[in-house]
């Protein structure tokens, strides 16, 4: 890893080319298919802003892993994903993962990662959420049973709240040069 950069191990919409990189302006200086053990991905976190849709979220399982991208960022660009995450307000907190390259077994490193305490297992994902996080599990490379996994999600058709906030999100989320 360069010096002073950031590893961060996404496992949501970041994982997203198009999310990461296209919405929040963040061009990674490497990423890599990786598994971090002792979590669970769990897909009942509310958004910010409700509008009856559940977003991505890990939570502690000793006997568990969830697959994602580790990506190597700058300072500056792990700062930006904290703040449109909503680390500040508390949407999400960072925590520590050790995390592992699936394809360079070696590497593994401590990544930051956000996670969640608010959680509802009332909400569904909506199908535009989960098609994010499917095209982010095969742009890099992830399993394809873990792409099926994810396939096989229970999802909803976005609601029209998250549709019509959608455009608002999109341009908070931009970065601003």
């Amino acid at each position: 890893m360069s010096d002073g950069c950031v590893w961060y191990f996404a496992y949501g919409s970041n994982m997203q080319r198009a999310t990461l990189c296209g919405r929040r302006g963040i061009e990674p200086l490497r990423a890599l298919a990786a598994r971090a053990a002792g979590w669970r991905l769990a897909l009942d976190k509310p958004p910010l802003v409700p509008v009856g849709e559940a977003l991505a979220n890990i939570v502690p399982d000793p006997g568990a892993e969830v697959l994602g991208v580790l990506y190597e960022l700058t300072p500056a660009d792990w700062e930006h994903v904290e703040l449109t995450e909503g680390v500040r307000i508390g949407n999400y907190r960072s925590v520590t993962v050790r995390a592992a390259a699936l394809a360079e077994p070696a590497l593994e490193v401590d990544a930051s990662a956000l996670a969640s305490d608010r959680r509802d297992p009332t909400l569904t994902p909506s199908e535009r959420y989960m098609a994010c996080l499917v095209a982010g599990a095969e742009e890099h490379g992830l399993p394809p049973e873990y792409v099926a996994f994810l396939r096989g999600v229970p999802a909803r058709p976005e609601t029209p709240e998250a549709a019509a906030l959608r455009p608002l999100f999109e341009d908070v989320l931009r970065r601003r040069s």
